[in-house]
């Protein structure tokens, strides 16, 4: 009877005391991290001045501070820590994705884009309609990623993918409210990035509670979420109603994030590595896959992130510093290098996820391509004669025949010598990302790496406003050399960590992704430490506009294009074989390494002198590519030439739509490139759920 019996009971001492010793440690952490917090501020208020005030032993001004400043802020961090560990718990779960979270899912974009709606339209709210109000924002956004994505727990790159979109389209939503409301929406740039400065504890106190109650309820379905997150069959088999459980799941984790968002702002990641740290924990933690245990052992963990990023960040910028820099953009590069060390982890499958280009041509005739090409040559001589006549002074094709003869009079001359630089910086820098993303989707075998999602755009704009801030007066040629370099280490750094294994589809796009929202966040750090107050400068450069170009500064991206296109024509033969795999190259003569080497760097000289010419603009090396392929077959050598002119119409449609849609004012074309591209995206992912598969 003794040897049945210890087995038995042994393992469940065993199994509690880990788990009773993680809490204690998480709890230790957070105490400690506490009272270090609190100990942190512009105003001399020691270890001792605290303990002090604690014991009631002092008044006046020391208490004013605790109360009014330092308390605020450590209890806003632990409400959002908390709320933000058990939302991604929550939507992992639901998704059974361990890449769910309220950043991938989109959540706190639809938050942040419905309160600044509301800001611009001149509504003042209580702080309990503003909950409400980023709440049915961060619902539609997760709603509508997970009937793109499923929740099926297969296709990591799909919700990834689906949730960068539609955060994609609704942060260039926001940037544009910001624009035109400026006046109306002045400081939310700033809180955008998530900040955990609080005026008083009015905030805790009327959220608080709201998270604390979402929290009970979810504790209160956790047997029904163990159940879910083993598959809708056995759920179903035990009596679980996996639709309502699934959908009160996810607005519970929905309204933890809006609670959080509407007190300090999106503060990214949190929701991402809190739950993903937990989960790999549990590997050693018998029982803490349960969700009686995950869910509070998570709210923890999000505290002690949370707390500890702003810990370190005013250790090591001093409290003066830390005023400017929102406590969100630490987390968001913390949990970008988390995420991407995951990923260079994770286990993938040896062939690439379902892309979003499926239902590709295999071939078109030789006519029927020349067709097509003419067709796309008369459009976009269209597109750009468009571009030249309208804007804040409509022209016409008189007018233009006139400046090209050098007949024309002040007024169209001056419009002109404004004007032509622009729309040639857009057409260039158009077929510039698109051919960048055509040969990098070929090099790296990989339909959905392109300059924007796996980073490489972000390194260029990285680079080019580090040194436009941190070097005055610089001249545009150092802008545009650091831009490259920014692309070049990008670039360097993602296919590195991705090589593990052969640069499979799932690793590539995640390890970019956290490339790209890393270098975002440093960006709006750079900007926020910089010229705070000048949003409109800084949205401006992170939209992508063309405001400002002359034709001095389309002379890199002329080279560039110069330079790489006859590289291109003679290597399109080996961008068909790289494409298929490294051994029919090989077989056939053509030197792998190299000819990848050379080709990656063509692609960074051509992402770096876009981005340098007009900024960041994203969607059109991943969009471009794939309609092409769509209309004329794989074959590179049809590819790349109809992929430039559809990037060129592309940037140069958007640039002109921005220009005069709301004339005199004007809206970046990476802003307008964004709101195009995205809709054509979504499509694309909402297709390629039909299941065919598409190689590049």
């Amino acid at each position: 009877m003794d040897t049945l019996e210890r087995p038995v009971v042994v393992p469940v001492r065993r199994r509690g005391g880990r788990l009773t010793l993680l809490a204690g440690s998480l709890a230790a952490l957070i105490v400690l991290g506490a009272a270090v917090h609190l100990t942190q501020g512009t105003a001399s208020l020691g270890p001792w001045d605290v303990l002090r005030i604690l014991f009631g032993a002092e008044t006046g001004d020391a208490t004013a501070v605790l109360l009014e400043s330092r308390l605020p802020r450590l209890a806003a961090a632990l409400v959002v820590g908390v709320a933000l560990g058990v939302a991604g718990a929550t939507l992992q779960s639901v998704a059974r994705n361990v890449m769910a979270s309220p950043d991938t899912l989109a959540v706190d974009s639809g938050a942040h884009l419905a309160i600044v709606a509301v800001a611009a339209l001149g509504f003042s709210l209580p702080l309990l309609g503003a909950a409400g109000i980023a709440f049915a924002g961060g619902l539609a956004a997760a709603m509508l990623v997970l009937g793109l994505a499923g929740t099926g727990g297969q296709g990591i790159v799909r919700l990834v993918l689906a949730g960068t979109a539609i955060a994609l389209a609704m942060i260039a939503a926001t940037r544009v409210l910001l624009l035109l409301f400026s006046h109306e929406t002045r400081g939310l740039f700033a809180w955008g990035a998530g900040s955990l400065g609080q005026n008083g504890l009015d905030g805790v106190r009327t959220l608080g509670p709201v998270v604390g109650a979402a929290l009970l309820l979810l504790l209160f379905l956790s047997r029904r979420l163990d159940l879910l997150y083993l598959g809708d069959d056995h759920a179903r088999t035990l009596g679980v109603h996996v639709g309502r459980i699934r959908f009160s799941a996810i607005a519970l984790a929905v309204l933890l994030a809006a609670a959080a968002v509407t007190l300090a702002g999106p503060i990214g990641f949190v929701g991402l590595a809190a739950p993903a740290l937990v989960r790999l924990l549990a590997n050693v933690v018998p029982g803490l896959h349960r969700h009686a245990a995950l869910l509070p052992v998570s709210a923890a963990m999000g505290v002690a992130l949370l707390l500890g990023a702003d810990v370190l960040l005013r250790a090591v910028i001093g409290s003066q510093g830390a005023l400017e820099v929102p406590t969100g953009v630490v987390t968001t590069v913390l949990g970008a290098l988390v995420l991407m060390v995951l990923a260079r982890n994770i286990r993938v499958a040896p062939t690439a996820a379902e892309p979003p280009s499926a239902h590709a041509r295999a071939g078109v005739s030789g006519p029927r391509y020349r067709v097509i090409a003419g067709v796309l040559v008369v459009v976009a001589i269209g597109a750009l004669a468009g571009a030249v006549l309208l804007g804040d002074t409509k022209l016409l094709l008189g007018d233009l025949v006139n400046w090209l003869g050098g007949q024309a009079g002040p007024l169209v001359s001056g419009v002109m010598e404004n004007r032509a630089p622009r729309v040639a910086a857009a057409f260039l820098a158009g077929a510039a990302l698109a051919l960048a993303g055509s040969v990098i989707q070929a090099v790296a075998r990989n339909p959905l790496a392109e300059p924007g999602i796996i980073g490489v755009s972000g390194g260029a704009g990285l680079g080019a406003v580090a040194v436009i801030t941190l070097v005055p007066g610089v001249g545009f040629w150092t802008q545009a050399g650091f831009a490259g370099l920014g692309a070049a280490l990008a670039t360097v750094v993602v296919f590195a960590m991705a090589a593990k294994g052969g640069l499979a589809s799932e690793r590539l796009v995640l390890i970019g992704y956290g490339m790209q929202v890393a270098t975002q966040a440093l960006v709006t750090l750079l900007i926020t430490i910089s010229d705070p107050w000048n949003e409109a400068k800084a949205l401006t450069w992170l939209g992508g506009s063309t405001y400002g170009r002359s034709f001095a500064h389309l002379v890199p991206m002329a080279l560039a294009i110069l330079l790489v296109v006859p590289l291109l024509v003679r290597a399109r033969g080996e961008l068909d074989l790289l494409s298929l795999d490294d051994e029919t190259p090989r077989v056939l003569g053509v030197p792998v390494p190299r000819a990848r080497l050379v080709l990656l760097v063509g692609a960074v000289l051509l992402t770096g002198s876009a981005v340098a010419g007009i900024g960041v603009v994203a969607f059109v090396g991943l969009v471009a590519p794939h309609a092409a392929r769509a209309i004329v077959g794989r074959r590179h050598a049809r590819v790349m030439p109809v992929a430039a002119l559809l990037g060129a119409i592309l940037v140069c449609a958007a640039d002109t739509i921005g220009r005069t849609m709301i004339a005199p004012s004007q809206l970046p074309a990476g802003l307008m490139t964004a709101l195009i591209g995205v809709p054509y995206f979504v499509w694309l992912l909402h297709r390629s759920r039909a299941g065919a598969t598409l190689r590049p």
